[in-house]
């Protein structure tokens, strides 16, 4: 088994995602190892991002968390994080209360901005890492992983109660992989899978109902435009858009074949990330795209939009400079 997620995206063939991978020994160690705090944090790869108030924070490889409190030009470490697994998503319900999950099962709370963490749950034996976190509020979340892994909490953590899914039509069992949250303007979650699957709750991650795209492959991001027009993107440069809710989908013309990691909505303006350092734009609801390609070439990961408009992109090699 791979062990690294950068080995993953040598490969070429992450059937799991870019960042998606199970470390087998990382899950199977026998106790938590504290982040270490590093000169050359900044570089380590960001998997998942958010904005915690006007700070950016960004969680990834060996634990580590950044912090940037003026708009991306200067990045810090996070002065405690308990754990130094691969955290891989991140979501704050206000400026100061936030979460984040990883491998091992791992999920962390922070009262402070981000400034320290600690352990809210960690299942090293199941080998089931979590992908990603989505917080309705201070007390309500969902987070998801492999296998088809749904937990919720309504307790702002203290507890994180897992939900067993029904198996998609003509399956067997519930066993997609779950690599990403996002909501809907009137507030239902969606989960995207494998299998061209996505997974909709309209009950804060209680019950879900599947939506079949009619793709074979796996779906690494998702989101919504303003109208409610749902978009779903991943492996190898495939991105679909529903504008009936669901029902239909259809594929939208993306001439690049890497694999699309990431897609962030704001109103009808979208914009995906490959990689391979291609960043494609919408203005039409994700209708249509115009790619632009990075000279670095870098493995882009994430992105967030600041309130000015501007838009701090992340990567393998960690957040990168403003070209603007």
């Amino acid at each position: 088994m791979l062990q690294t997620i950068r080995r993953i995206i040598l490969a070429g063939a992450a059937v799991l995602g870019p960042w998606h991978a199970v470390a087998a020994q990382e899950a199977a160690g026998p106790r938590a190892v504290p982040a270490a705090r590093v000169a050359h944090a900044a570089t380590a790869g960001m998997l998942g991002t958010a904005l915690a108030g006007q700070r950016a924070v960004a969680v990834g490889d060996h634990g580590v968390v950044l912090l940037s409190d003026d708009g991306g030009q200067r990045w810090r470490q996070a002065r405690a994080v308990p754990v130094d697994s691969t955290l891989t998503a991140v979501s704050f319900a206000d400026a100061e209360h936030g979460w984040a999950v990883g491998h091992a099962g791992v999920i962390l709370a922070t009262q402070d901005g981000g400034e320290t963490w600690r352990l809210q749950r960690r299942a090293a034996q199941e080998d089931r890492p979590l992908f990603a976190v989505h917080m309705f509020d201070a007390q309500h979340g969902v987070a998801v992983g492999l296998w088809s892994l749904v937990l919720v909490t309504g307790d702002a953590g203290k507890t994180w109660d897992s939900v067993a899914l029904s198996p998609p039509e003509g399956a067997k069992r519930a066993d997609l992989n779950l690599f990403s949250l996002f909501t809907t303007p009137t507030g239902e979650l969606l989960a995207t899978a494998e299998r061209g699957m996505l997974l909709r709750s309209t009950d804060r991650g209680q019950h879900w109902a599947y939506l079949a795209s009619g793709y074979k492959g796996s779906f690494w991001a998702g989101a919504a435009a303003s109208d409610g027009v749902l978009l779903a993107a991943g492996l190898r440069g495939s991105i679909f858009r529903s504008a009936d809710d669901g029902k239909t989908w259809a594929r939208v013309d993306n001439p690049g074949k890497a694999s699309i990691t990431a897609l962030l909505a704001t109103g009808q303006n979208v914009l995906a990330l490959g990689l391979d350092g291609s960043v494609l734009r919408s203005q039409d609801g994700g209708a249509s795209f115009n790619t632009e390609q990075r000279d670095d070439r870098a493995a882009l990961t994430s992105a967030l939009r600041l309130a000015d408009g501007r838009e701090l992109l992340f990567s393998r090699q960690g957040p990168l400079p403003d070209r603007r």
